[in-house]
């Protein structure tokens, strides 16, 4: 049985609505709210018990992109938990290509560095007993249908994906959406990587597909986040994209459904939304041990 979860980026959105799903399964008994900034937390756990009418949410102060403020977030949980959500991500603000300190770019660190440093500490002190759900991205295969193109990489040698990690491998871009489907590509390899490493453990990625109502476009220049909003409204009038309690209701069917492969990424079969489906099929690279193994080892550089 899962009783505890943590879900980072839990004050909006979806890791918000995954946190209310949550709440409806008796079985749980403690949901860990994981955020970086404790207003917005606190404002969040309050909405929740309300909505809910359950006293289950906690507060943990996490920000995926510090590793100090991670190792302390990872000290500061009393017990262990039995499952993991990592849904905080999006397109890394204006800066998106910054480097930071770790030697990443503030997109791949928001995305997939900190995400692998927070797992690794909570396997390392024995609190992560049954469960990890990474957030993918259909980017990470490309979607024809949206002109999405499938990440370019010639060989997926451990070299280029460290390239991906400190954004040399995209050169002078502008655009945060270039080096984010190889980033999704990446965690997806990683995740494939640590499943066959931690066998006790059931590691899944699952995208949410692309869903509205969330705070992922928010970090964008105000025209850029202003179109791709009306987009995305536009899409959902079509069926080409969903909202967000369906995206949440991806993570909660990655919880329970037992069914669900430990090392797969889960996806739309088609588009971004719809029933789900090993994303193996449509990309066959994501099953190439040897490149999950170059992406873990590429991310172990920067920890």
């Amino acid at each position: 049985m899962i009783k505890r979860v943590l879900i980072t980026g839990a004050n909006a959105g979806l890791g918000k609505e995954t946190a209310k799903q949550l709440a409806a399964h008796p079985e749980v008994e403690e949901i860990y709210l994981g955020c970086r900034n404790i207003d917005k937390a606190l404002a969040a756990k309050s909405e929740l018990e309300r909505i809910t009418g359950k006293s289950v949410f906690r507060i943990i102060q996490i920000d995926v992109c510090d590793h100090s403020s991670i190792r302390a977030a990872v000290q500061t949980l009393d017990r262990s938990i039995d499952a993991l959500i990592m849904n905080a991500g999006g397109t890394g603000g204006k800066s998106f290509d910054r480097i930071n300190s770790d030697g990443v770019t503030e997109i791949f660190a928001v995305n997939l560095l900190g995400h692998s440093l927070l797992t690794q500490e909570l396997l390392k002190a024995g609190k992560l007993t049954k469960i990890a759900i990474y957030a993918g991205s259909e980017a990470a295969r490309g979607v024809k249908e949206m002109g999405m193109k499938r990440p370019d990489l010639p060989t997926s040698s451990e070299a280029e994906f460290a390239a991906i990690c400190d954004g040399s491998f995209f050169g002078k871009s502008q655009d945060a959406t270039v080096p984010y489907g190889s980033i999704k590509y990446m965690g997806a390899l990683w995740m494939s990587a640590m499943a066959r490493q931690h066998p006790q453990i059931k590691f899944i990625t699952m995208s949410p597909g692309a869903t509205t109502g969330t705070e992922g476009f928010n970090t964008l220049p105000i025209f850029k986040q202003y179109m791709m909003k009306g987009m995305m409204q536009v899409m959902l009038w079509l069926g080409k994209v969903h909202k967000v309690e369906v995206g949440a209701g991806r993570y909660i069917e990655g919880l329970f459904n037992k069914e669900l492969k430990s090392g797969i990424f889960y996806a739309s079969k088609k588009g971004l939304t719809g029933a789900i489906s090993d994303q193996s099929t449509l990309f066959s690279d994501l099953s190439n041990e040897a490149y999950q193994d170059n992406a873990y080892r590429a991310i172990q550089r920067f920890l």
